[in-house]
């Protein structure tokens, strides 16, 4: 089984408290996004679990403790844009504290752990295809030593994002700016050695040596823990996404980074009650059981494929 930590939330910013209990007791409680009521127990012991894949912007909280989770496999998705607190408004400043905070990961557990995202590109007036290829240079030129690979994606207008964008004035990233886009940090990235791959995009860049990306990488994962895995792409996402199946362990509106294109956390007020509810001791990430709602223990197992394999 492979743990998402979490694409709906981050969990290292706000809640490695939480998570760390979760591992200690080994065990989480997560709701049904769609139904509320329906709760998962999920089993957290390192015998079922074959990696734990991190969604964050700063996990500088859970740095210290990382030994707790020593006899766990993980890497991290780490998200390091240029833009600035008109769009981020809630994260730390990005050369003070995010870089060095990404360097000491880094650091500590190794390039190949660590996937540098710069995502989601949007354009307006500020932020061009001229500033995003100038920002990305120096960003890569500081995390040159300290990762392997970008991940890159453009902005999808959701639903529930468009009305927290409206006053970005965001133009259309056309396919003639991906391709220029692409063209430059293709150039950028091959300069420090990264390579480059997109994030759920249909366009194909690989004229640029840009591929589709796993961001829950089986790959990654079998080469991480040098075993192989019999798991499936992750029928629940788009079809453009190259993830395998995980287990993600957030809820929507419950991180409070802020960012205006943010498709999981989109109303500052249900966020702000939500995490008001969160205590770090309980299984749930926020609020407690009620007498609706119904426990299932999901029935899980490692992915590990012992079969020897011949061809």
């Amino acid at each position: 089984m492979i743990i998402s930590a979490s694409r709906r939330t981050d969990i290292p910013m706000y809640y490695s408290g939480w998570f760390y209990n979760r591992i200690k007791e080994k065990y989480v409680l997560v709701r049904n996004p769609m139904n509320i009521h329906q709760v998962s127990k999920i089993n957290l012991s390192p015998d079922v679990i074959d990696c734990i894949v991190f969604w964050t912007k700063n996990p500088e909280p859970m740095i210290d403790r990382l030994n707790e989770i020593n006899d766990y496999n993980y890497y991290f998705q780490f998200t390091l844009n240029s833009y600035g607190k008109d769009i981020e408004s809630n994260l730390p400043y990005k050369n003070n504290n995010i870089i060095p905070c990404f360097q000491r990961l880094s650091e500590k557990v190794g390039s190949e752990r660590v996937i540098w995202r710069y995502d989601p590109i949007l354009l307006n007036k500020h932020y061009t295809v001229e500033y995003h290829v100038e920002f990305f240079y120096k960003l890569a030129s500081k995390l040159k030593d300290y990762t392997q690979k970008c991940v890159i994606s453009f902005i999808d207008l959701y639903k529930n994002t468009k009305q927290n964008v409206k006053e970005l004035e965001i133009s259309e990233v056309t396919f003639n700016s991906k391709k220029l886009i692409a063209k430059e940090f293709s150039k950028i990235a091959e300069i420090y050695n990264m390579s480059i791959e997109t994030c759920s995009e249909d366009i194909n860049l690989e004229e640029f040596n840009i591929k589709h990306s796993k961001c829950i990488d089986d790959k990654l994962i079998e080469k991480l823990t040098g075993f192989h895995l019999s798991v499936d792409k992750d029928k629940n996402q788009r079809k453009e996404c190259g993830c395998v199946e995980s287990i993600d362990i957030g809820m929507y509106n419950t991180c409070l980074n802020g960012c205006k294109y943010c498709y999981a956390n989109y109303n500052a007020g249900i966020v702000k009650r939500n995490f008001a509810l969160h205590d770090s001791k309980s299984p749930l990430l926020f609020g407690q059981l009620t007498d609706k709602d119904i426990i299932k223990e999901r029935t899980v197992k490692s992915l590990k494929d012992y079969q020897l394999k011949m061809f």
